[in-house]
């Protein structure tokens, strides 16, 4: 396992970690991160292996990912907010963080077929702001120099690595348990979403959003964490 970067933002007295998506970075939540601020929490942002500031690593299984938040992060927060395979990565997580309430955005819990990501992937290293602009349309601006920044840092071996890690989904949720999910989602197809009701989590879709539902719509995403957060 590694220690991660993490990174941190206010000062209240109640703690949230926020956990992002490949490709992606702490600076997803860019926009997010002080809404919760501003609600009084200290917010915690790690990168995961292969993503920002944090080490690229030999190995990206999702035993990996979730080891090294154990090993980054503190047990006990109020609430974890995990985002597709930051979400997977918490939920194997949690046993070993045991926050009181744990959130899964749009989870990559049964990736299916990865070859397409793992096609796009080197796209990522010569892609300009006004691609990926006009390839999310609905993004605020901030979210975009975002994402160009994520795609300078990531390892791209990390999406060929994505095609080992099967179906993950949990049997029952270990701590109260929210799934968020896109519409249309391809993680979380309906069937899927009945499944993890009948197991116990609560399962809200965020109308009219893609697969990154605070970047598509940030206050309908908030919106609908109103009693999780």
């Amino acid at each position: 396992m590694m220690k991660l970067k993490v990174h941190e933002l206010g000062d209240g007295d109640r703690t949230a970690i926020l956990i992002h998506g490949v490709m992606a970075s702490a600076r997803t939540w860019v926009r997010f991160a002080p809404v919760l601020a501003g609600r009084g929490y200290r917010v915690l942002m790690p990168d995961l292996r292969g993503h920002g500031s944090s080490p690229h690593a030999p190995s990206y299984t999702a035993d990996d990912f979730a080891g090294d938040l154990v090993e980054s992060l503190p047990t006990g927060a109020d609430v974890a907010i995990g985002h597709s395979l930051g979400a997977l990565s918490l939920s194997l997580a949690v046993p070993g963080l045991r926050p009181a309430r744990a959130v899964y955005s749009d989870p990559a819990w049964r990736l299916g077929d990865t070859s397409p990501l793992a096609a796009f992937a080197h796209r990522t290293k010569t892609m300009t702001r006004d691609d990926i602009a006009n390839m999310s349309p609905r993004w605020h601006p901030a979210d975009v120099d975002a994402e160009h920044a994520d795609y300078a840092d990531w390892d791209v071996r990390v999406a060929a690595a994505l095609a080992t890690l099967g179906a993950r989904v949990p049997e029952r949720p270990l701590v109260p348990s929210l799934v968020q999910v896109a519409d249309p989602s391809h993680l979380v197809p309906a069937e899927l979403a009945a499944t993890l009701r009948e197991r116990g989590f609560d399962v809200r879709t965020v109308p009219n959003t893609g697969h990154c539902i605070h970047r598509d719509d940030l206050d309908a995403f908030t919106a609908s964490l109103h009693d999780w957060i």
